[in-house]
This record gives structure tokens, C-alpha cells and sequence, in this order.
């Protein structure tokens, strides 16, 4: 399948790297010039890896991003002995930032949005945050809670399971693609094909079921709204009117309680910004980034 963002990236130098972050290793990579003004640490979101965040990237030339793969998932193998629930990611990331990337912009998406926010909360130095697609408010009180009642049961059964079968269901490829077509808005047929393409060789990259269970549990448990009353730094919020995880009444409720934020609504589009529409979204970045003559942005 091809991918509509791949030229666009060819342009961007990048290179893998790992870091020894709280005895483990990280595999992460950096895209675009080295020697740029601004760089940007990217989290991706649950169940995904670097990859999913490749099409924000692509249109962000002149920004030097920093992409991680979070512990348990893609190249990243978990950090043994602990669980991964949000304290173990948020020390991850404060760790990680401070060796890789120290005083860079931070952005998550979905999950990454509550680890990102958890850890600026609590002291991660950044001058600025990016939120994609936020978990502003309770999972279970999102628009779609009886399916978010049903992926609790399928997680559940997935560790509670004999491991080969637990492991089996998880990955089971039926399960993602429904999961994948529940998310996409776009009736572009090639995008919808590319879409499904990143989901069925992506989405099953976690380490084990442990680690995937953690990391649910962990997601419907909190949300960006427990965090943003200790946030000080401006703060841009890019959500998405369709978005079925978080609606948007939610995430214009959830602006207010930053010290600073700025909110940007995209129509058209759920809980995939950074596949359907990264060109918009990376428009509102840069300008977040850019300062004016008169200290706005």
C-alpha cells in the first residue's frame, strides 16, 4: 500500500538512535536538520509506535523532531520489573527528555496527550505543549462508553487468558481492522487503504500482553483534564469535531483549564488527525511555534 506522505518525508534526513533510560533501551528517531531553531519530542499514542506520527513530521520541514517508541511497543522493549502504568511512563519521559532532547517543545497524541501532560505536570521542562487528539475527559464518558466497556472485557480477557490464546486474540487481525474502521472518517478510498495498512502492521508492535494491558489500563483510568490546572506553559490543544474517543464539548471545556491554551477544531476528521489531516495539523503547530512581532502566535 502506498503511503501519501512518503515523498514528503524523503525529504527530511532522519537517523535511529537508542538511550539508556531507567536501565532499558529506548529506540528513537530524529527526523530533519540537526542544526534546527526548534525541536520537538513526539509521543505516539496506545497500541502505536513512531511510525504513526511520520505524517505530522513530513509536513514539519525545518523542525527537528525527536520520535520515540514508548516502552513495550515497537522497537522499545519494556522496562523490566515494573509495571507500565503512568508513573512509569511519565519517569520514562522525563528521563528520556532530559538525556536526548533537554528544554524541547513536547507533543503527544491520544495516550501520548496524558503522558505528556502527566509529566509536564509534574516538573517535565518544556516551553511550550502540543496535545493531538487529547483524552480530555473520562473514557467511559465519551460518546462511544459501551464500547469502551467492551474493549475493557477484550483486554481483560486478553490477560486473563492462556497466554497463546490471550496473545492471539490481541493480535487478532479481524479485531484491529474493526478497531481501524471504528476510527476512519475520510472516504478517500487510497487513504482509507493506508489507513487500515498502518493499523494491521503497527498496531500489534507491543511487547507482550502485560505491558499491553498495563498500558489500557492506564488509559482509560486517566485523562489530560487531572493535569491541566498544574500546567503553566502555553499550551495548544488540536482536536477534532469527530472524534469519538473525546467529543468535542469536551475538549472546549477541557482549553479552560489551562493556565494558557489555544485550542484548534478540525472538521471532518476523528480520532486519526495525524493520518487524515497532518497538513492541517502541522499548519497549527508551526504557527504554535512561531513567535510574532507582538509576542502572540
Amino acid at each position: 500500500m502506498s503511503n501519501p506522505y512518503a515523498a514528503l518525508l524523503a525529504e527530511a534526513p532522519v537517523r535511529r538512535a537508542e538511550a539508556d533510560v531507567l536501565g532499558g533501551r529506548t529506540a528513537y528517531w530524529v527526523y530533519g536538520p540537526e542544526d534546527a531553531e526548534t525541536t520537538l519530542v513526539a509521543v505516539h499514542g496506545f497500541r502505536g509506535e513512531h511510525h504513526g506520527l511520520e505524517p505530522v513530521i513530513a509536513h514539519l520541514p525545518g523542525v527537528r523532531v525527536v520520535s520515540p517508541d514508548l516502552p513495550g511497543f515497537g522497537e522499545t522493549p519494556p522496562i523490566v520489573g515494573r509495571a507500565h502504568d503512568l508513573e512509569l511512563y511519565v519517569e520514562w519521559l522525563t528521563a528520556f527528555v532530559s538525556d536526548v532532547a533537554p528544554g524541547a517543545v513536547v507533543l503527544g497524541h491520544s495516550f501520548g496527550s496524558i503522558v505528556t501532560s502527566a509529566a509536564v505536570a509534574g516538573g517535565l521542562p518544556t516551553p511550550r505543549l502540543i496535545l493531538v487528539n487529547p483524552i480530555g475527559a473520562p473514557a467511559l464518558e465519551g460518546p462511544r462508553g459501551i464500547l469502551t466497556r467492551l474493549a475493557i472485557f477484550y483486554y481483560w480477557a486478553g490477560a486473563r487468558l492462556p497466554r497463546p490464546l490471550g496473545a492471539a486474540l490481541l493480535r487478532n487481525r479481524l479485531i484491529v481492522r474493526a478497531s481501524s474502521i471504528a476510527m476512519v472518517k475520510t472516504r478517500d478510498k487510497e487513504l482509507r487503504r493506508f489507513v487500515h495498512a498502518q493499523h494491521d502492521t503497527y498496531f500489534s508492535s507491543f511487547a507482550d500482553r502485560d505491558v499491553l494491558h498495563d498500558a489500557f489500563v492506564t488509559s482509560v483510568s486517566h485523562d489530560v483534564s487531572e493535569f491541566a490546572a498544574r500546567i503553566a506553559q502555553p499550551t495548544q490543544l488540536i482536536a477534532a469535531q469527530q472524534d469519538d474517543i473525546t467529543p468535542i464539548e469536551a475538549e472546549r471545556r477541557l482549553a479552560t483549564l489551562f493556565a494558557e491554551a489555544e485550542l484548534v477544531e478540525i472538521a471532518g476528521v476523528g480520532h486519526l488527525i495525524h493520518y487524515e489531516t497532518p497538513a492541517i495539523a502541522a499548519d497549527a503547530v508551526r504557527r504554535f511555534l512561531a513567535p510574532s512581532a507582538d509576542g502572540t502566535r
